[in-house]
């Protein structure tokens, strides 16, 4: 028997930053992502040696060890051992030894969520395999807690959610880890214009998101009005983004991206860069009306929003820089499990 999950990274519309504490707990957050057809893929195949092996077919990662040894955090395979380690102390010793292979389709700090979601497929495998009754809120919230809390990686909460969920969700954030995803009921025709029009393009490089999310979280400690007045724009930046799509008024939403990226960039030092602000503005000059820097930012994925036709005079100027445009669809579907 051989036991697989799936789940669907995400590109973050509206609110980006909103969902991380102590923010969110002070002033509630609010998010508008939607998920796509990149995917983070995990595999659970039963041994019969007493032996757990943690395979990143990705990474060229690769661990082994007996069965009831401890999960040494050190760098290597974080995500798996720290699921791994929860699975086992919360649920019991598992039925046998296992191979555990993972696989994502985007790289690690590219600003699309794949470490989060990398551990809502990881978990999903587990629950396939051992049967375990966890519901989606559930599993988003073990997520965050194995990431946040046991392995102390800085971050937002709305990954695991989106994730987990699946499809196009305006997400709400409080303290006490309340959390409250709002599936939106929009049109396909204002989806199909918003997937031909928004651009995912790769800016060929990636960034540690931890560090800028520790001094957006710092600064909100320390009151910094700048930053903390920056995150109230683009909570209000989520509820813009929300009504446009429900109501079909597309060709706002570059407006609405470019509001966002001019708060963002006062969240945090480290958001944006000189090659980034530079991509940005040869998009706008050539038809882009918005966009946005996807993630925590420093690098990674940008969006460009491109009404009409000016999706290919974008892609043409931007063929000046390192960057690469990568194609996705909108996803409805979230975790998916399965064994065979």
């Amino acid at each position: 028997m051989i036991y697989r999950s799936k789940a669907p990274l995400r590109i973050g519309l509206a609110g980006g930053g909103t969902d991380v504490s102590p923010y969110c707990d002070l002033y509630g957050g609010a998010i508008l992502n939607a998920t796509i057809s990149l995917y983070a893929y995990a595999t659970i195949e039963p041994l019969t040696e007493p032996i757990i092996t943690i395979e990143a077919l990705d990474r060229n990662e690769f661990v082994s060890m007996p069965i009831d040894d401890k999960m040494e955090i050190n760098g290597t395979l974080d995500l798996a051992k720290g699921a791994i380690s929860y699975i086992r102390k919360t649920f019991g010793r598992f039925p046998s030894g296992f191979k555990l292979s993972t696989l994502v389709d985007a790289p690690a700090g590219s600003g699309l969520g794949s470490s989060s979601t990398l551990m809502v497929a990881i978990i999903g495998v587990f629950v396939e395999w051992l049967n375990l009754a966890l519901g989606e809120y559930d599993i988003a919230q073990i997520a965050f807690d194995i990431e946040r809390v046991d392995l102390a990686m800085a971050g937002g909460k709305q990954d695991q959610y989106a994730a987990t969920f699946g499809g196009i969700n305006f997400m709400e954030f409080y303290k006490d880890n309340k959390v409250i995803v709002n599936p939106l009921r929009i049109k396909p025709e204002y989806l199909y214009e918003l997937e031909n029009n928004l651009l995912l393009y790769y800016t060929s490089t990636s960034r540690l998101s931890s560090k800028i999310i520790e001094t957006q979280s710092k600064n909100v400690l320390e009151n910094n009005i700048e930053s903390i007045d920056a995150m109230h724009h683009l909570k209000e930046q989520a509820q813009m983004m929300k009504e446009a799509l429900l109501k079909g008024n597309i060709d706002t939403i570059g407006s609405i991206l470019d509001f966002g990226f001019r708060f963002k960039k006062q969240m945090a030092k480290g958001i944006t860069n000189s090659n980034m602000d530079e991509i940005y503005e040869k998009a706008l000059e050539a038809g882009a009306t918005g966009g946005k820097i996807s993630g925590a930012g420093g690098g990674g994925f940008m969006m460009f929003y491109c009404p009409k036709n000016t999706r290919y005079a974008v892609k043409k100027a931007l063929s000046a820089f390192s960057g690469s445009f990568t194609t996705y669809q909108f996803t409805e579907k979230g975790l998916s499990s399965w064994h065979i």
